[in-house]
């Protein structure tokens, strides 16, 4: 096969990769890219989009079941609801099927190259591709990683069988009558929240104290209340320890040594992600590594000159957005344009129920890097809209300086609050103090005013409470 030649080589199509290669191909850059399996990584195909798809399918299907069995709190009754799961899969893989064409169009729109295979470093600057019709030698002046991330396997879980990774999960034809979750982060809980809802009786082993502890107490305390709500038991302090003989129940130790066995059609294993760093030959270029993950600077540069890396291969926090950032400013770098990574905030959303997002620091953070702060809340069960729909359970939090009043982190639980968090990252992001969100006119009626509240609150005078 032809040996190619490029001023830029991308492995890895998934947000941070595609990104960069638009961008590079909008910027005049002759640009290659190499992917595996489809365009839009595991964010678009088994991960970000169809698990949101499936999120709101299963919300759908609880408001129908409410209804069915007279107890919405609506007033609205019908006959009883029926599932088809496979044709609920089959929509969640269409939306997928239009995104992943969408995103291979706007390669093509932006004249870049598409390689599909697995791709091997032979040396810094050369790539071989093992694709379908034979081996693709790609020579290139730059080459970005981002091969992304996969699931933590348990070797005493591994995948198979029963116990599925969230790939298995939303991909999964029928109901499980019971499911149990290993690890009570923001995966199991998303998917583990959905499944109940869709009629399966599930439970949540986590090893540490609480769930979700990333998030701080106070932010989980709703999440909490709404899975035992949902009929979801959460085993916290306790640790999976493999199958039962038969293989139809989950074994455990629980947090007073007690051994427990958890009848369970299938173990959904989710307790974490690791970077994708086999395969990919990177002992041919010994980059410097973090931990597992390898390490960047600044502008994502590696170790080695010409070799970037973005996304979950360079660590924490393993997020699209943040992947898509770097992707994006890697290829104007590539350009020739100063550029550097200076983000005051990277918003997280956990699509629970309800939904938490977290933006900046929490008043922890703050507090352990010798900051004076000011800090307070709204309750939305104090605003009209989430009244409106339901969601009266959760808040917006503000954390601030002391001194200046310069907001350092915004938190929410509530329902759909995932879409205030692009005004939560843009506030910090442009330095707003207290004073600048307590001043902007919200519209009302929204769950938004409840961010201006948290902000009038936190200068000491809130009006609605």
């Amino acid at each position: 096969m032809k040996e190619i030649s490029c001023k830029l080589l991308i492995i890895g199509a998934g947000p941070g990769g595609y990104i960069c290669a638009i961008r590079a191909g909008q910027l005049g850059i002759d640009t290659v890219i190499v992917e595996a399996v489809k365009p839009g990584g595991t964010c678009l195909n088994v991960g970000c989009i169809p698990s949101k798809a499936m999120i709101h399918a299963a919300d759908e299907y609880l408001k129908v079941s409410e209804m069915a069995s007279g107890t919405s709190p609506l007033g609205i009754s019908l006959s009883g609801p029926a599932l088809d799961l496979a044709r609920t899969v089959a929509w969640k893989d269409r939306i997928v099927g239009r995104l992943t064409t969408g995103v291979a169009g706007l390669l093509k729109k932006a004249k870049v190259k598409s390689v599909q295979g697995w791709a091997r470093f032979r040396d810094g600057k050369t790539v071989e591709v093992d694709t379908e019709t034979g081996l693709q030698v790609i020579r290139a002046e730059t080459i970005v990683i981002a091969t992304g991330s996969v699931p933590v396997e348990l070797p005493f879980l591994p995948f198979g069988g029963s116990v599925i990774s969230s790939t298995g999960a939303l991909a999964l034809k029928q109901v499980p009558q019971a499911l149990a979750v290993v690890g009570g982060g923001y995966i199991g809980l998303e998917l583990g929240t959905a499944f109940a809802k869709l009629g399966a009786k599930v439970t949540v082993v986590e090893a540490l104290p609480r769930i979700l502890p990333q998030y701080d107490a106070e932010l989980t305390r709703p999440v909490a209340k709404r899975l035992e709500a949902l009929g979801v038991k959460v085993l916290t302090g306790a640790k999976a320890k493999g199958l039962s003989a038969k293989g139809d129940a989950l074994l455990v130790e629980a947090a007073d040594g007690s051994e427990q066995k958890i009848a369970a059609d299938k173990v959904l294993v989710t307790v974490g992600r690791k970077p994708l760093v086999e395969g990919w030959g990177l002992e041919e270029i010994d980059l410097d590594r973090d931990g597992r993950f390898i390490r960047i600077d600044e502008q994502c540069r590696t170790s080695m000159r010409g070799i970037y890396a973005i996304g979950d291969v360079t660590g924490e926090p393993m997020l699209a957005h943040r992947a898509m950032a770097q992707g994006e400013m890697v290829a104007e770098i590539v350009a020739g344009h100063k550029r550097s990574w200076d983000k005051r905030s990277i918003p997280a959303v956990c699509f629970t129920d309800p939904e938490v997002v977290t933006a900046g620091l929490s008043p922890e953070e703050a507090k352990a890097l010798g900051i004076e702060i000011k800090s307070s809340s709204f309750p939305f069960s104090a605003n009209g809209r989430a009244m409106t729909l339901l969601g009266e359970d959760g808040f917006v939090r503000i954390v601030a300086r002391a001194d200046n009043h310069l907001v350092l982190g915004i938190q929410a639980v509530g329902t759909g609050v995932s879409e205030l968090s692009s005004a939560f990252s843009l506030a910090i992001e442009m330095g707003a103090r207290l004073e600048d969100i307590a001043g902007t006119i919200h519209a009302h009626p929204t769950q938004s005013e409840a961010f201006l509240e948290a902000a009038l609150r936190t200068l000491g005078h809130a009006l609605h409470i």
